[in-house]
């Protein structure tokens, strides 16, 4: 075994990776940029070597400056992580050239799988069922709108290196080729060095499923079943699960087998995913393989009890696999949700800044509701511009699916992040939707579910009755505070105006030892609050209403409070019954005309500006391309009108809602 191995990677994996040795008593060192050099993967690393600057292509894509710390520390290995060099075969190949190990596969698996063109035609070959397509050299966006229509829309431009994805675009006519084939190559190019691209068949309402494999370097080969990863925005995926909701023992066994011959075509020889394309009825397609370690790696983990890191390092070491096939089953359920740095408000745009709190759930490793969150940050952290904007990977388990949905659900409940926009409303929203409970899924889900985009839910009827009494609550003890600390005598008010938006109802306060008792004097209930858990300043309300836990988001605002509770946040107002009167004679304020105006919708780079200054321009042209955590984005002229003013030019760096172009 290794006595010291360093990870060619950053953040949560860094992090997932450095554990894992750390446990098995293995030394890590960890590489890091300017951007990283006070990360949580640097703290702890027993040895950190600075690589560069924060551009990956200027350090964690450098293979040789990878190769060069590992030697100058004694590294035995290199673990790769996933992304950067982890799917290079000419990495792995540099690795073995200078006598250290490589932690995957061997190379002419990572090549042979890692082609994305190559791999369809040997999975053809391995009686693996394939996508149609064009996997032949494409020779520019005349020629890709050729075989599109031959293929016959939609279609798919994908990278032939890609992965997580990057470097896909879906098509559904000849000017979404002519507009996608540049911007592919661009973003292969920039975040795997190779621009070949292929075409295939786009399947409408299809499920992503996946088989984990592991292999050793002994011949034994086996599949850790399935996990399903259908839950995607921006071809990227969001919530994973395992096992998949689909499938019935005979397919999870078909497509099992069919995974484990396409890895046995390489002689695979660590952990790997084959990705299928699934029909609603159950038929699938291979996608592609990819010979590295998967974000979503630990939902397999807690149905199988398996330590993928583990296993991958003991294989690297020489290892056999201490377990066959017919050893391994699935217990429970388990099911991941990526926090991502992104404003689903806005299309999901990612989103940079600095953690000002960062409040995860407490992890449970055992029970009946498992929590587990993997991460690279912690709080006052930066999620910088130059990387992925993920900042956890949070897992549910259960001893069924329905239990590890609630699970999921409560522990979102507790995730508390400030500083920048993320999707955990958006995720909680998912987890209450009835068709995502029913495991009606597809690619499409987000597209179908939210085709306005995500702007939050409005409340049900007990969420509203939440947020009343949690405003209440909040109101109460800050002036029963005010009093003591002013001296004063206390005042017995005991009704109030609850107001928010549109909605008002009328309480009147009891008397309790314990919690809070609320009538609702206009509806005839009466609401019953327990297990206060809260104090002036706290971002996190914990209570019981009727007897049901839950957590909310509060915040103070202008003569009231911010509350959330899963999808739903609200501004909320308590004011005496006199001047709930007088508010609702207050004017509307109408909203600034933003029509003339193009902002840009997320941080990043300014790649080109197509327009100037006194062009005219019609709906749907395009303006300019931004570039934001190594993915291009087209921004659209969304009238008719002429250029007054260009507020960016080629090579600017802007910030969210930086003006970039004005229409007259």
């Amino acid at each position: 075994m290794f006595s010291k191995i360093l990870i060619a990677n950053r953040g949560e994996v860094a992090v997932r990776i450095a554990r894992t040795a750390q446990r098995m008593g293995i030394a890590v060192v960890c590489v890091y940029s300017e951007a990283d050099a006070g990360s949580l993967a640097v703290e702890l690393a027993d040895e950190a070597v600075f690589i560069g600057p924060s551009p990956a292509a200027q350090s964690y894509l450098v293979a040789e400056k990878i190769i060069a710390a590992a030697r100058d520390a004694g590294a035995q290995a290199i673990h790769p992580g996933f992304g950067f060099l982890s799917e290079r075969a000419d990495f792995a190949r540099a690795c073995i050239g200078a006598g250290i190990v490589f932690i995957g596969p061997n190379p002419h698996a990572i090549e042979a799988m890692g082609d994305k063109i190559a791999s369809k035609t040997l999975a053809k070959a391995a009686g693996v069922s394939v996508v149609p397509g064009h996997i032949g050299q494409i020779d520019g966006p005349a020629h890709a709108i050729e075989i599109a229509g031959s293929i016959g829309y939609p279609v798919m431009l994908k990278a032939s290196a890609g992965g997580g994805g990057k470097g896909i675009r879906v098509a559904w006519n000849d000017r979404d080729v002519e507009e996608g084939f540049s911007a592919v190559q661009a973003e292969a190019m920039g975040a795997f060095g190779d621009d070949r691209i292929f075409i295939e068949k786009y399947i409408q309402g299809p499920r992503h499923i996946e088989i984990q494999v592991l292999g050793d370097r002994h011949g034994a080969l086996v599949h850790l079943f399935e996990r399903e990863c259908s839950i995607q925005r921006r071809n990227q995926k969001v919530i994973e699960e395992a096992p998949s909701p689909l499938l019935d023992p005979g397919t999870r066994e078909a497509m099992g087998a069919q995974a484990v011959a396409l890895a046995r075509a390489v002689n695979y020889d660590s952990a790997g995913t084959v990705e299928f394309v699934v029909g609603q009825d159950k038929a699938f397609y291979f996608l592609e393989m990819n010979t590295r370690l998967q974000v979503e790696h630990p939902v397999t983990e807690l149905i199988t009890g398996v330590d993928l890191v583990e296993q991958m390092i003991r294989v690297a070491a020489g290892e056999p696999l201490a377990f066959r096939q017919s050893d391994l089953a699935i217990d429970g359920w388990a099911i991941e949700s990526r926090i991502y740095a992104e404003d689903p408000s806005r299309g999901f745009l990612p989103s940079i800044g600095r953690l000002s709190r960062y409040r995860p759930p407490a992890e449970r490793a055992s029970g009946e509701g498992r929590v587990r969150n993997d991460t690279g940050v912690r709080e006052g952290d930066e999620i910088s511009l130059f990387y992925d904007p993920m900042i956890a990977k949070l897992c549910a388990w259960a001893p069924n699916r329905a239990g590890a949905i609630e699970t999921m659900a409560m522990a979102l409940e507790e995730f508390h992040i400030e500083g920048v926009s993320n999707n955990a409303r958006f995720l909680s929203a998912v987890m209450d939707q009835p068709r995502f409970g029913a495991g009606e899924l597809s690619t499409d889900y987000i597209a179908e579910e939210f085709p306005e985009g995500f702007h939050g839910l409005a409340p049900t009827d007990w969420q509203w009755d939440l947020i009343t009494a949690v405003a209440l609550a909040m109101h109460r003890r800050l002036a029963s505070r005010a009093r003591s600390i002013g001296g004063s005598a206390p005042v017995d008010r005991r009704d109030w105006v609850v107001i928010s938006g549109d909605k008002r109802r009328n309480a009147r306060l009891g008397d309790d030892v314990d919690g809070l008792t609320i009538d609702l004097t206009d509806e005839g209930r009466t609401l019953r609050l327990t297990q206060i858990d809260w104090r002036g300043g706290s971002p996190l309300f914990r209570g019981a209403l009727g007897g049901r836990a839950f957590t909310a988001a509060v915040a103070p605002a202008a003569e009231g409070f911010l509350i959330g509770h899963r999808a739903v946040k609200m501004r909320v107002l308590v004011l005496t019954p006199f001047s709930a009167n007088l508010h609702q004679r207050l004017p509307v304020k109408a909203p600034p005309d933003t029509s003339r105006l193009v902002a840009s919708p997320m941080p990043g780079l300014v790649v080109s500006m197509e327009v100037g200054e006194g062009d005219e321009v019609k709906a749907g042209q395009v303006l300019c391309v931004i570039e934001a955590m190594k993915m291009q984005n087209i921004i659209r002229a969304e009238r008719d009108g002429v250029i007054a003013r260009i507020g960016a030019q080629t090579g600017d760096s802007v910030a969210a809602d930086d003006i970039l172009v004005e229409l007259s």
